[in-house]
């Protein structure tokens, strides 16, 4: 199994790591349980990342942990291969999520959790989690580009599994 690149493993479940830049977003993407298991299905799939504008490959659909995630992601005229593996995943009847973390040749050092709530109110909230440093020489000349790329994917992500979002299959 290839290494992550970092080393604060699962760090996205509580206090994040100094050192690094924090991303903590959620969404209200709709209410009730069949809102819930339709984005529960579609995020264990990738599909937020998909629908995001990602080219996706994934080595196990349900995601579980050790799955492989890669990414292909266009920034203008530069395309990007982005290695993932899955450090966590869950499905449970009121929560469903996962987190992944870089693998060597990703342009960031990075773990990012995706989480789904079933709220009392019958709210069903994404949640996104993460938190990254520049991983190459690239990230690390473009940082406020990279940043910005990297806030407008969350919240593309985001509103990829809302009920209006989650119908752009």
């Amino acid at each position: 199994m290839t290494e992550l690149t970092y080393a604060e493993v699962g760090w996205t479940s509580g206090e994040l790591p100094d050192g690094y830049r924090h991303v903590r977003e959620s969404l209200v993407i709709g209410r009730g349980r069949d809102t819930f298991e339709r984005a529960a299905d579609d995020l264990l799939a990738g599909r937020a990342q998909s629908r995001a504008g990602a080219s996706i490959e994934l080595s196990d659909v349900p995601l579980s942990k050790g799955s492989l995630v890669i990414m292909q992601m266009r920034v203008g005229p530069l395309k990007f291969r982005i290695p993932c593996r899955v450090v966590w995943a869950e499905r449970t009847p009121t929560t469903c999520g996962f987190a992944y973390g870089t693998l060597p040749g990703h342009p960031e050092r990075r773990e990012e959790r995706f989480q789904l709530v079933l709220a009392d109110s019958g709210d069903v909230i994404f949640s996104i989690v993460a938190f990254s440093k520049p991983g190459r020489w690239f990230t690390r000349l473009g940082g406020p580009l990279a940043r910005s790329v990297q806030t407008r994917m969350t919240r593309r992500y985001l509103e990829a599994l809302t009920v209006g979002g989650a119908e752009a299959s």
